[in-house]
């Protein structure tokens, strides 16, 4: 019975095209995120004077705004992700169990 029931799914063209679709899209905002976090420790190791430089007459350092983008970053792009997956791939899932049912 459950082999049955994983041919049937793995049969479905919609099964295909949620793999595809959200694997590229996974990779695609991994990459982004490590271009991201991986720039920002390069630039704490070979660039350690311009995070160190004050952004104004304050205390405060260029180190700090960039990471925290860092932190932001990764905030958003978890939300694009979850917004996807809700809406385009949760479809695609729902299609998939309709027609693994009948």
């Amino acid at each position: 019975m459950q082999d049955d029931l994983v041919r049937k799914i793995k049969a479905d063209p919609n099964y295909h095209k949620l793999v595809k679709e959200r694997s590229r899209f996974g990779w695609i905002l991994t990459a982004l995120m490590m271009v991201v976090y991986y720039g920002y420790i390069l630039l704490i190791a070979f660039d350690k004077e311009l995070l160190a430089s004050k952004t104004g007459d304050g205390v405060m350092t260029w180190g700090m705004p960039i990471g925290l983008f860092v932190i932001v970053f990764t905030v958003i792009i978890t939300g694009i992700y979850v917004r996807r997956a809700n809406s385009e791939y949760d479809d695609l899932t729902a299609s998939i169990a309709a027609r693994v049912k009948a």
